[in-house]
């Protein structure tokens, strides 16, 4: 499964230098931490993206602002509510974000913007991301270990209460602290990579 992708290469800080690509690709990683790294240009992305999304029917499901190898990326991750966001979508909301973004210029450096859907393996890290997949199979990453000497587990998101989840695996439920965790995906690619858990 392929998600759409809006991509903007935006040089220096002028709509003219901007190259405007569409690419489907299979997954983007989550490389950000859950908080801190580009928190207040996210909040300024926040405020200028929210009404476009509003105004088209789309929710905003999450903004990224991080660096790869020598790049600055925003990426801005958009949803429907029944279906995945469409290629017209992401163009829908790239086009006047772009615009926004040479006129307001909330960022210094050049970058990379990015829209696309979550796609596949989405980040949760929301409380409405947890709470909209409840009973769904999600994948935690242990920053160390667990107590069975884990770093990984597939299991089923039973419930959300803001530092905590409870998850279900083999007839037993655990509550697992966010804070232990290097993320938690929606682990919705079990049929692409083999991968199985018994609720």
């Amino acid at each position: 499964m392929c998600y759409n992708i809006c991509n903007i290469i935006k040089k220096g800080r002028k709509a003219s230098d901007l190259l405007l690509l569409y690419e489907g690709i299979d997954e983007m990683s989550g490389k950000n931490a859950k908080s801190g790294k580009g928190g207040n240009t996210i909040a300024k992305v926040y405020e200028m993206v929210k009404p476009i999304t509003d105004e088209l029917g789309l929710s905003l499901w999450d903004i990224v602002f991080e660096k790869e190898g020598a790049y600055w990326y925003l990426r801005v991750f958009i949803d429907r509510e029944d279906e995945m966001a469409s290629m017209d979508d992401c163009e829908n909301v790239t086009r006047p974000l772009s615009k926004l973004l040479d006129e307001i210029d909330p960022i210094e450096q050049s970058y990379i913007l990015e829209v696309g859907s979550p796609g596949i393996g989405r980040m949760l890290k929301k409380e409405e991301h947890f709470k909209k997949f409840l009973e769904c199979p999600v994948r935690v990453r242990f920053i160390r270990e667990n107590e069975n000497g884990e770093k990984e587990i597939i299991a089923a998101l039973k419930s959300y209460d803001k530092d905590t989840i409870t998850v279900a695996r083999d007839g037993e439920e655990s509550v697992i602290k966010l804070s232990d965790t290097a993320f938690v995906k929606l682990a919705d690619d079990e049929d692409l990579f083999g991968d199985d858990f018994d609720e």
